[in-house]
């Protein structure tokens, strides 16, 4: 079908082109443009099955996925990348240059180079396959195959094979379907003071976003800023790093009992929730291995709660393109105490789910497009009310 997302798969080992290829073609939705055993094969394919989001191992012979997100840069090639490495699993650094050269997101291959478990990260794959390739479908104006027809090409795969938490249904109506009518907001109990936070709650095509936000924050801006990224543990860290040399304002990854200082940006651990609190006259952080809420830990929930609670109509809270609906009932606590709430819009987000269910919840104040995220950051943050 021609509205279906196409797949370029590259990976060295014959057997993962096969089994991520069977992957692809069980889900409806997406179609195997080509493999490639190597990054030059890929860059040779390219221009002529003209893919809509490529599948990348980074260990491969002749070109490996580094240099090739470095080539892909230099033909300025905008095609997103998925990353699917045994190094993601321990090599946090390398996996961070890769998506500073460009990759969109990544998954770990769970048992090495050569996974034939390779089916138990499916979902997580083909949900990362059907959001980015929408995206980049829809910045080409491409018409993008529906959930419906999805199944009625496929309807066994729309059922079998499907039996975690993601529904490939969902996840294409979620990047082809618009927001409907918002609620009514809530009452607020005062009106708002001067931002003394910003919270921010993001997910599936966050990496991204945020190096769009963090490149364009102003300078001179002096609210603390403490972000929950849903990522695995480990990466936190070099993430924060990676966002640090792109950012003029210090970024790093939070500890335990951090306090908030101006002119900071806190990203939360991967597996450990964030909330602020008071020691003292201070404002800091506190980690937990709490149980998971809205299905992550860390979760947006649960900072933007923390939040509301410690600075009530001092804070700004901010929800960003990811899955589901974590962040999303919490941001309308900001709102009730006081607080100002923004929402990326729904056609700059590779997936409107998170700010989507808070904006029909009625808890965003104001929908705004990526480029212009930041700016709004700054001039909120630095308005006196």
């Amino acid at each position: 079908m021609a509205d279906e997302i196409s797949v370029l798969i590259v990976d060295d080992s014959a057997l993962m082109r096969n089994l991520i290829g069977k992957m692809v073609e069980a889900t409806p939705g997406l179609v195997i443009a080509d493999k490639a055993m190597n990054g030059r094969f890929a860059l040779d394919k390219i221009p002529r099955v003209n893919p809509d989001v490529i599948v990348l191992d980074l260990e491969m012979p002749e070109m490996n996925g580094i240099e090739f997100l470095r080539e892909r840069k230099k033909q300025k090639i905008e095609i997103p990348v998925i990353i699917l490495s045994s190094i993601a699993a321990k090599g946090a650094e390398i996996t961070m240059e890769a998506l500073s050269l460009g990759a969109s997101d990544f998954i770990q291959k769970p048992s090495g180079s050569i996974s034939e478990d390779i089916h138990t990260v499916r979902d997580n794959l083909v949900s990362l396959l059907l959001s980015y390739g929408s995206q980049y479908r829809r910045t080409l104006g491409k018409k993008i195959v529906s959930a419906s027809e999805a199944k009625a090409v496929n309807p066994a795969a729309a059922g079998s094979g499907n039996k975690g938490p993601v529904s490939i249904a969902s996840i294409l109506d979620l990047n082809v379907s618009h927001a409907s009518s918002p609620s009514k907001p809530p009452a607020q109990m005062r009106r708002s003071a001067n931002t003394e936070i910003v919270a921010i709650g993001i997910s599936t095509g966050g990496p991204d976003a945020l190096r769009v936000v963090f490149s364009k924050l102003d300078a001179d801006l002096r609210t603390p800023i403490v972000v929950v990224q849903h990522m695995p543990a480990g990466f936190t860290n070099e993430f924060a790093k990676s966002l640090d040399r792109i950012c003029p304002l210090d970024v790093k990854e939070a500890e335990e009992g951090d306090p908030l200082i101006p002119g900071r940006i806190l990203i939360a651990q991967g597996n450990k929730h964030l909330e602020v609190g008071r020691k003292g006259s201070s404002a800091v952080v506190h980690l937990s291995d709490a149980p998971l809420v809205s299905g992550h830990r860390p979760s947006a929930d649960v900072l933007f709660a923390s939040v509301a609670l410690t600075f009530q109509n001092h804070a700004l809270g901010v929800i960003m393109t990811g899955m589901g609906k974590d962040g999303a009932a919490q941001l309308g606590t900001i709102y009730k105490e006081g607080g100002m709430t923004l929402g990326q819009d729904e056609t700059s987000a590779v997936v409107y789910g998170m700010p989507r269910v808070a904006y029909e919840l009625g808890h965003v104040q104001e929908q705004v497009s990526l480029d212009k995220m930041a700016r709004r950051i700054c001039d909120i943050a630095k308005t006196s009310r």
